[in-house]
């Protein structure tokens, strides 16, 4: 190999494979579809799970666990974390805590938790307080307000 061969022939974008053009193009006629079969029709394609004749994967794998669609996804947020971000006086709440880029993504709930200390008197509002957190923030001399949540749905009922 030579120095001057190493970039030859590369290109920034590759030409697409224009199928039924003539026997001149190489993939004339049957387009590359081969003969006969399922495959050479338009609009077939092949299920993604199979594995040519073997049992596929998904199937052989024991199924496991359960999956609730219902369960509610919770944000935990600690109050040392709340403590760095939010001046004395300050109203914490989920739409503060998102503006502040304290909790990202998405969730139905927020949750505090007692991990470090609180030092200043702070107004929050989430949809859950462990008990230690709540102790930490009233004695801290800030309040405390449960956000109701939604009504939990119930078998047999239908969400509203």
């Amino acid at each position: 190999m030579n120095i001057h061969d190493v970039n030859q022939g590369i290109k920034k974008y590759k030409k697409r494979k224009r199928i039924g053009r003539g026997p001149g193009s190489g993939h004339g006629k049957t387009s590359g579809r081969g003969h006969k079969g399922q495959g050479q029709l338009s609009g077939w394609t092949q299920a993604i799970v199979f594995e040519t004749g073997g049992t596929p994967l998904v199937r052989r794998i024991p199924k496991r666990g359960f999956h609730n669609a219902h369960n509610r996804s919770v944000f935990t947020i600690n109050l040392r974390s709340i403590d760095k971000v939010f001046n004395a006086g300050d109203e914490v709440t989920p739409a503060s805590l998102k503006e502040k880029g304290l909790a990202n993504g998405v969730y139905d709930e927020v949750k505090i938790l007692s991990v470090g200390d609180v030092t200043k008197k702070l107004k929050v509002s989430a949809h859950r307080f462990s008990a230690a957190a709540k102790e930490k923030i009233e004695k801290a001399g800030g309040t405390v307000t449960v956000i109701p949540g939604p009504a939990p749905v119930v078998k047999g009922q239908k969400k509203k």
